[in-house]
């Protein structure tokens, strides 16, 4: 389905892409030929009735419908439109294909985390991962048209080994308008649960990594129906294809020779309209790369192959988890083992292609020997260091801050200093400390509660004190810490 050419531009070489043009297979050429011949037949025909069949009073007014359609189908925005479009189709059909389940994943956890040798225990691996790859087929039986094609009922789907009568009259049996392609993924989950409690999984954390991978895998399923439910939307794609048949419309007409004679600026008759041609090649096979791409389940060339993808996960899941099931290789030195420094080997093809590894960019840079040196630190003067300095200025700062503020205090009437705690909040915060600390002694204030200003001042005083040396000491660790760092 999908056309590979990967190999024939692995190197550059002169006319690579060129090559590639002689292909018919997804290309170009297949896929508009059909319209490039009817807009070639249309144009002749056009040409040999305006040349031979049109009396002179109808080619003037030929010419000037002529005239009037190359003059306005440039106002057609055919290339704006056309490269958004196309943008949006080719973003769409890559995140398509990025979003298709693998199960080898899931497969490489299950083998590693459902164990048992006996034939209980591949029963429960291989049921496993036919029931994924059975979920697998009913999401593409319902958009993907070559897989439905290949699996047009159920019982196709059985005959091909995916699921048994059993399981076929228990889907059948399941009564939803909705899609069924979740119902194989259950059957897996419980599968797993069952493992567990037999004791074939070890652990609680690999059910649940045995889980998670299951809804991932149900997850990109999901997406995959979302693609085919929610399209591009109409009006957009009826918007780029009107506007591209228009303008090649408008171009059977304007592009037309017309006769030199009547002071028209066509001065040689070609006969094959070259660049009108090339310009329907661009702009039409552009219009046709997103018809292809725009659903990648279809039978296009450049359609991915799911049919193939099918057998691929079955035989693979198949083989992880049983033919391979917990065996490896047996135990041996590899040649490398008593060597540290060691070069592999080159064939003669591949020797040219050798390259000493990359270091850094910045490793064969060389710096002058008089640009290398450390500059010196700046230095105090010489009668005074580092620490005297620092001690100075602490000095100041404690005598400064040593100092008490004369700060006004509000007064009674009677020369005592008026309290800021009211006495009903006193009273009340007294209540409490007495209800919830009974053992400590609380005073109870009265309305008339004053202090002097004397003893504010000595306790303002204290505190200015205490403050200072406190400064002092901060002052005196960051010294410290500095003469740490620079010694």
């Amino acid at each position: 389905m999908t056309i590979t050419y990967t190999a024939s531009v692995a190197t550059s070489h002169f006319g690579t892409f060129i090559k590639l043009l002689a292909r018919w297979r997804g290309s170009i050429y297949k896929l508009m030929w059909r319209e490039l011949v009817i807009f070639i037949l249309a144009y002749y025909a056009l040409s040999l009735v305006y040349r031979f069949a049109l009396p002179p009073d109808h080619k003037r007014t030929f010419e000037k419908v002529a005239l009037y359609c190359e003059g306005y189908n440039n106002l057609i925005p055919v290339a704006f439109v056309l490269g958004f479009y196309v943008t949006i189709i080719l973003t769409r059909w890559w995140d398509q294909f990025n979003i298709i389940p693998w199960p080898d994943r899931f497969a490489v956890f299950v083998t590693a985390n459902v164990h048992g040798h006996d034939d209980r225990g591949r029963l429960m691996r291989r049921s496993i991962m036919r029931y994924c790859c059975l979920s697998f087929v009913f999401t593409f039986r319902s958009i993907c048209t070559v897989v439905k094609k290949r699996f047009p009922t159920l019982d196709h789907v059985t005959e091909a080994g995916f699921m048994n009568k059993d399981e076929q009259k228990i889907i059948e049996g399941i009564e939803t308008p909705h899609n069924k392609y979740f119902v194989p993924l259950v059957w897996a989950t419980s599968l797993i649960s069952r493992a567990r409690k037999e004791g074939r999984i070890q652990d609680d954390f690999a059910v649940k990594t045995l889980l998670d991978e299951v809804n991932q895998f149900r997850g990109q399923l999901g997406s995959l129906f979302n693609y085919d439910w929610i399209s591009v939307p109409l009006v957009y794609t009826q918007t780029v294809t009107l506007s591209v048949y228009t303008f090649f419309l408008s171009c059977l007409m304007g592009r037309q020779f017309l006769e030199p004679d009547q002071g028209f600026k066509h001065r040689v008759d070609i006969y094959f309209p070259v660049f009108t041609v090339l310009q329907f090649i661009f702009y039409m096979g552009w219009l046709k790369v997103a018809e292809s791409l725009i659903n990648p389940f279809g039978e296009d060339d450049e359609d991915f192959d799911i049919n193939s993808l099918i057998d691929r996960n079955l035989q693979v899941s198949y083989l992880i988890v049983d033919g391979m099931h917990l065996e490896h290789p047996q135990l041996i030195k590899d040649q490398y083992w008593d060597d540290v420094d060691f070069e592999l080997p080159y064939t003669a093809a591949s020797e040219q292609f050798k390259t000493e590894p990359h270091k850094g960019s910045a490793v064969d840079i060389s710096v002058k020997e008089k640009d290398s040196e450390f500059m010196p630190l700046p230095s105090l003067p010489e009668n005074q260091t580092l620490f005297s300095t620092f001690v100075e200025e602490g000095k100041n700062i404690m005598e400064d801050r040593s100092t008490p503020k004369n700060i006004p205090l509000p007064m009674q009437s009677d020369g005592s200093l008026q309290s800021r705690i009211s006495p009903r909040a006193y009273s009340k915060k007294s209540s409490v400390q007495e209800k919830h600390f009974p053992q400590r002694q609380v005073s109870n204030m009265s309305a008339s509660t004053t202090c002097t200003r004397s003893d504010l001042h000595n306790s303002q005083q204290v505190f200015y004190y205490a403050d200072a040396h406190l400064s002092c000491l901060c002052h005196y660790l960051g010294l410290l810490r500095i003469c740490a760092y620079t010694m």
